[in-house]
């Protein structure tokens, strides 16, 4: 008989050759063909989901897909394979229904499975939200560009509470239907223990429906100052002018004071001028003059500047500068603030007059 038949039909451990040579041969081929398998599927997924959408692309499909199928086509090659083998009847152990060595391997397998279709549905959803993004970017009205980031939030969270659902009743056993019934009752014990996730949960809806800003508004909320990047399911994320990002939970953006800065069509700009006080009456009024006919005629301010000498300070003669940028945006902001700045410089200096600082004067007396 030759060598390859008494192989094949030897006993190993329980299992005959042929079923070890099926595992064998299962393996080899699902890591053979696992790339050209999964691209093939992300393709045929592609022409289904993306085939019109020519904004983002089948390389970003690629990208997100093509792992996470291939992964989900090892495991089904796995199991496939391990379905052929059998441990040993001489080891007496327990039933995949009882606690031991069956059921940890067949519920961590089937754990592992359940997170790898889960993986895929996911990438699919961030897939469709490339889509809707890339569409809302082309679009003037920011609201879309706000709710698209939510609805996408609220899908992925649809989606781990089926998985959920699924864990608890095929791989754990749990009776789901007696589950959902349990928590209907406890429901109230639920509310009061999650409050605070339900109170940022009713704030991102009454930020959709109030609407009091919008992704790319620049707003203040307490002491944060920034850009609105994103509204998500439990908070905002804000993107301050230095450049760090501040998550903020959505219960906070409802109740407090809050400034949306993105809305006001000017920017008031308010400051004192400290001359000295060997500064004449004639000086003060030709600065005066000068520093508001120069915030009237710049190109970034309105009519509505006042330029006006106001207090006797401690140390110097105080000049009122108001006046409103004719822009929401900061950068128009600062640099407006910077170029009248400079030209109120030069205008203090071509009077001969000078800046103030702080300063104490004293007098000796001397008695004879």
């Amino acid at each position: 008989m030759p060598p390859i038949k008494i192989f094949l039909q030897a006993d190993y451990l329980g299992n005959s050759g042929v079923n070890y040579l099926i595992f064998i041969i299962s393996i080899i081929l699902g890591l053979t063909l696992k790339g050209l398998i999964s691209r093939y599927l992300s393709h045929s997924l592609y022409k289904v989901i993306g085939r019109k959408e020519n904004n983002v692309g089948i390389e970003k499909f690629d990208a997100l897909l093509t792992k996470p199928i291939a992964f989900l086509i090892m495991l089904s090659v796995l199991y496939f394979g391990f379905s052929h083998l059998s441990f040993p009847q001489e080891w007496n152990l327990a039933n995949k229904n009882e606690f031991g060595i069956r059921m940890l391997l067949h519920r961590g397998f089937s754990l592992i499975y359940i997170y790898s279709v889960l993986k895929v549905f996911l990438r699919i959803v961030d897939y469709i939200g490339l889509i809707l993004r890339k569409k809302a970017e082309e679009t003037s009205n920011k609201m879309d560009d706000q709710l698209i980031p939510f609805v996408m939030e609220i899908i992925k969270f649809i989606i781990y509470v089926f998985a959920a659902f699924i864990i608890l009743g095929n791989v754990l056993g749990i009776n789901v239907t007696a589950l959902i019934t349990g928590l209907g009752i406890g429901g109230i014990a639920l509310a009061m223990a999650s409050k605070e996730s339900l109170e940022n949960l009713l704030g991102s809806f009454t930020i959709f429906l109030d609407r009091p800003f919008t992704v790319g508004d620049v707003v203040k909320v307490g002491a944060v100052t920034g850009l609105v990047e994103k509204v998500g399911f439990r908070s905002t994320r804000i993107k301050t002018f230095d450049k760090s990002i501040v998550t903020v939970p959505n219960k906070k953006m409802v109740d407090a004071e809050l400034d949306n800065l993105g809305m006001r069509p000017v920017r008031r700009v308010k400051f004192y001028v400290g001359l000295t006080y060997s500064t004449t009456t004639e000086q003060i009024k030709d600065i005066v003059q000068e520093i508001q006919k120069m915030i009237n005629d710049h190109p970034k301010t309105n009519d509505d500047g006042r330029v006006r000498f106001q207090e006797f300070g401690a140390s110097s003669l105080d000049v009122l500068v108001l006046y409103y940028v004719n822009s929401p945006k900061w950068e128009d902001l600062i640099d407006t603030k910077e170029d009248i700045n400079y030209k109120i410089m030069d205008i203090v200096k071509k009077y001969n007059s000078d800046f103030a600082f702080p300063s104490t004067s004293v007098y000796l007396q001397q008695n004879n």
